[in-house]
């Protein structure tokens, strides 16, 4: 299991977009700046993150990106989601009913009524990392770094993305 490092991006730009004025935009150029990646890259991530009501786009010259909700309601599972989608981690392909020594004709109850133990693991494990993921905001991410990042170090990039319009 892996996610793409457009999680990573996105969750970094994100936190860099919270503290950001009311009204006030920043542009996939400056963000894939600052952190220095790919704008082409970081651009079709933020395509679905707009598509899934975390940012919004304004257009015009002096348009980019706004969050679309507050950072207490954004979660990291919603990032994830967005980036990656939402199908399970986990794809069961029932491979128990291929079992050379089974009279497919006849199963028994075993391999056709009840779910695969296997499936039910796997499920049960990606429901307790999604819980958690459900229980981390950016708002959580954004207090976390706070009280460990340097105030001069944190008040520069807030002063950085306050300037580059």
């Amino acid at each position: 299991m892996q996610f793409s490092v457009g999680i990573e991006y996105a969750l970094h730009c994100l936190l860099y977009m919270v503290d950001m004025p009311a009204g006030k935009t920043v542009g996939i150029k400056d963000l894939a700046a600052y952190q220095g990646v790919s704008e082409t890259y970081l651009s079709k991530v933020y395509t679905k993150l707009k598509k899934s009501g975390i940012v919004k786009s304004i257009p015009g010259v002096n348009g980019g990106y706004e969050l679309a909700r507050k950072p207490e309601t954004i979660t990291f599972l919603d990032v994830v989601e967005a980036v990656e989608g939402t199908s399970p981690l986990f794809q069961c392909a029932e491979i128990r009913q291929n079992e050379i020594l089974l009279d497919k004709d006849n199963l028994p109850d075993t391999h056709t009524k009840c779910p695969c133990l296997i499936k039910v693991v796997m499920f049960e494990a990606e429901d307790q990392m999604k819980q958690y993921l459900h229980n981390k905001t950016l708002a959580w991410l954004h207090d976390q770094i706070k009280t460990k990042l340097p105030e001069a170090e944190r008040q520069a990039t807030i002063d950085w993305f306050n300037h580059i319009r």
